[in-house]
């Protein structure tokens, strides 16, 4: 993989993971940053540029689906979980 293309990947992994977790719902949340990772460790030995090219490109258009998401997500918030009010133990 080109240096480029490897950053732009690296670039796109990140930006998504970060308007993954801007989802309100803890469930969502949780899955979109649990299937990034899944998807981008198996294509992490991909070496044909085309296929590199066709799998950014699909990444691209998940993450305009989440940045739409997440949008929909803010409008209509619910309450938060009991997993996600628990406050750390004091030691």
């Amino acid at each position: 993989m080109a240096a480029s293309s490897r950053a732009q990947v690296l670039d796109l992994y990140r930006v998504m993971l970060r308007e993954s977790g801007k989802f309100t719902s803890y469930n969502y949340r949780t899955y979109a940053i649990r299937r990034i990772r899944e998807a981008f460790r198996e294509n992490k030995n991909v070496k044909d540029s085309a296929q590199i090219q066709m799998l950014v490109n699909k990444a691209k258009r998940n993450l305009e689906i989440i940045r739409r998401q997440t949008h929909l997500s803010e409008m209509y918030s619910a309450d938060k979980l009991v997993i996600e009010n628990l406050k750390k133990p004091r030691t």
